[in-house]
């Protein structure tokens, strides 16, 4: 575990010892789920807009979706539900 200072204006430390107090844990530890919370967010999101950006420069290509696996996984999903 490493400690790290930070420095937060007068508003945003009061509305975090209040969430803390809400949900009865530590300040500390609370500010730490939710940077690692926020951190595990944009992680997700730069993974989402890769292949997003990946699909999108390589639709219709070679690279693209092969259709018998799409109609197969159509089918899939449509007796599933």
């Amino acid at each position: 575990m490493r400690n790290f200072h930070l420095p937060l204006p007068e508003h945003t430390y009061s509305l975090l010892k209040a969430e803390a107090e809400r949900a009865r844990i530590p300040a500390t530890t609370f500010a730490r789920q939710a940077i690692d919370r926020w951190l595990r967010e944009q992680a997700r999101q730069a993974r989402h807009d890769a292949i997003a950006a990946f699909a999108a420069e390589h639709a219709g290509t070679e690279l693209d979706l092969d259709r018998e696996l799409e109609s197969a996984a159509v089918e899939h999903w449509l007796k599933t539900e």
